[in-house]
This record gives structure tokens, C-alpha cells and sequence, in this order.
């Protein structure tokens, strides 16, 4: 039975939930090769069957912490070949084993960059700093944050040629706060008017290099800022940017299955990863979606797939 044509074509979200250019490839080409993924709803488990040739779909949004194995097998430019479209986001954080235990070493992230862009084009490429994490290792220790080398991915984002970093604060979910006490680490939330002013300065380092600031889910943060400060509302799947790009026949609506309420800008797309049966393998402390990864699926460059 032939799959149903959408309205429009859909944006694929490759992914929120798990981190697919590092460790699911296989299974995201497997997809591609259908023509078709089966997702499934985080809330009630129902799966459903997503059109995925590439008349149906827009373009594809993928997310990681760690592109080299999707660069190594020259996935990127099978997709194109085919008649796919793409866009990257990219986090980029400072080195914090104590947070992100599991990603690349930052120098091979930032080759990473330097590649995505020289082979992709650094228009259809977002730097994420996210979130930024203030804490301490006792409760009594000082604070500590994230932040230190912020300059320094700033400086190799924008010969690179990049001009939009996206930020935010952790979210201090139940979870998060139980998986980083059992780290030894206490997550410091600092006033929204501290918020702002570390808004401000890292706007600042990142203008002077030609680099545009933009917040995900942060209103009430923003809501303490000026059109003088230079920092925007931001969409981690921009709508307006993919319609320049690629075209504007898409459905323009906001992704009301996202954190509206708080600020997010992001356009209505469709998210093809699993929080449950594809763990992200970075174990990154601050992660609001992360199962316990199971360790026994655990190999020397990720999971078993």
C-alpha cells in the first residue's frame, strides 16, 4: 500500500531525542533506503509511519554533538545525491567532562565544523552553545560554569564562516537535578537578571567576531533585554531560513509540540529519533531526554545497531 502524500513536504528533525549522526546511521539510511520511518510517540508508544522520499520532505534538520562518524562515510553527500536537503545544528560547548563525559575532544569538534561547513556551506549550518550550566561540585564549593571556552569555539566558528550561535540556560527538570547529585554535582540556577547579564557578555565575544546571538526557550530572560543588546528570539529549525533557502512550499506553523510558552521559535516539524529505543550514548548530565543508557550495548565508538 503506497504511503500518503502530505499536504506539504515535511521537515525531518534528525533528531532531539538522540543524537542519530553519531550513533544511528545505519538505522537513518535504512529509512532513507525505504523511504519511510516508523516514529513512535514519546507519551503513549503509538508508532506511525512518516513519508520520507525525497519529494515529501523539505528538508532535514540534523542535531549532534559529534558529526565525524556522518562525515567519515560521506553521508551528507549521499542524502544530496539523492535530492535531499539539509541543515545542520551543531552544539559546541566548552570541554566539561564533569557534564558531557562521552563527546569529541573539542579540537576534533571544531575540525568537524571547519569540515560541515567547507563541504555543506556555512549558511545551512547553526552553532548551539547549549544549554550554559552554572555549579558546584560540593554544595558549598564555588561556582563554576561552562563558559570558559566560549572565545575559542567563537573564533573557529566564524572562520568558518558561521553567523548564528544559539544558546540557553539548563532546565532544571526533577531528573536532571537526581542524575547530577548522584554525579557529585549541584546545578546553581542564577537569577534571570544574572541570566541576562551573562547574555550580554557572551553577545558581546561573539559580535566581535560576526556572530549573532539568539536564545531557545529563554522569554523570561529576554523579557530583561533590549533591542540594544543585540540578542534574539531563536528557532533551532528556522522556518523563514529554510524557506529562503530551499524554497517556501512548506507548512510555516509553529511546532506547538515544543515549549511555545517559553520561547520557542521553532517551525512544525517532525521528529524521526526515540528517547526509548535509541539512547544517546554522550551521557551528558544536564540532558533532559537521556534514559540510562544501557551499558551493556555499549561499545568502544558507541552502541551496537
Amino acid at each position: 500500500m503506497a504511503l500518503p502524500r502530505p499536504p506539504y513536504p515535511a521537515i525531518l528533525s534528525a533528531s532531539r531525542r538522540t543524537d542519530i549522526p553519531a550513533f544511528y546511521l545505519d538505522w537513518f539510511m535504512a529509512g532513507i533506503d525505504r523511504g519511510a520511518f516508523e516514529v513512535e510517540n514519546p507519551y503513549n508508544r503509538r508508532r506511525r509511519q512518516v513519508p520520507a522520499r525525497p519529494h515529501e520532505v523539505h528538508s532535514i534538520v540534523l542535531w549532534s554533538k559529534n558529526f565525524g562518524p556522518f562525515l567519515d562515510q560521506n553521508i551528507g553527500e549521499k542524502l544530496e545525491r539523492r535530492g535531499y536537503r539539509l541543515f545542520f545544528n551543531f552544539t559546541i560547548n566548552s570541554t566539561a567532562p564533569d557534564l558531557e563525559p562521552h563527546v569529541p575532544p573539542l579540537s576534533d569538534r571544531l575540525g568537524q565544523l571547519e569540515e560541515l561547513a567547507a563541504r555543506f556551506g556555512a549558511h545551512i549550518l547553526f552553532w548551539r552553545f547549549d544549554p550554559v550550566c552554572f555549579y558546584r561540585r560540593k554544595p558549598a564549593a564555588a561556582i563554576r560554569d561552562n563558559l570558559e571556552e566560549l572565545t575559542t569555539i567563537a573564533a573557529a566558528a566564524s572562520r568558518a564562516g558561521i553567523r548564528q550561535c544559539i544558546t540557553s540556560f539548563v532546565d532544571l527538570y526533577p531528573k536532571v537535578q537526581q542524575r547530577a547529585r548522584r554525579a557529585g554535582i549541584h546545578f546553581v540556577d542564577p537569577s534571570t537578571a544574572a541570566k541576562a547579564h551573562h547574555l550580554k557578555r557572551m553577545a558581546g565575544d561573539l559580535g566581535d567576531r560576526g556572530i549573532r546571538l539568539s536564545t531557545c526557550c529563554e522569554k523570561q530572560t529576554m523579557a530583561h533585554l533590549t533591542p540594544a543588546d543585540g540578542i534574539h528570539h531563536g528557532a533551532c529549525i528556522p522556518g523563514e531560513r529554510l524557506a529562503q533557502i530551499y524554497g517556501d512550499h512548506l507548512n510555516r506553523k509553529r511546532d506547538r509540540g515544543q515549549r511555545v510558552k517559553a520561547g520557542c521559535g521553532c517551525n512544525l516539524s517532525i521528529d524521526i529519533g526515540s528517547y526509548h529505543r535509541q539512547p544517546c550514548y554522550h551521557d551528558c548530565l544536564f540532558c533532559y531526554a537521556r534514559p540510562q543508557a544501557p551499558r551493556n550495548t555499549r561499545t568502544k565508538h558507541g552502541p551496537e545497531v
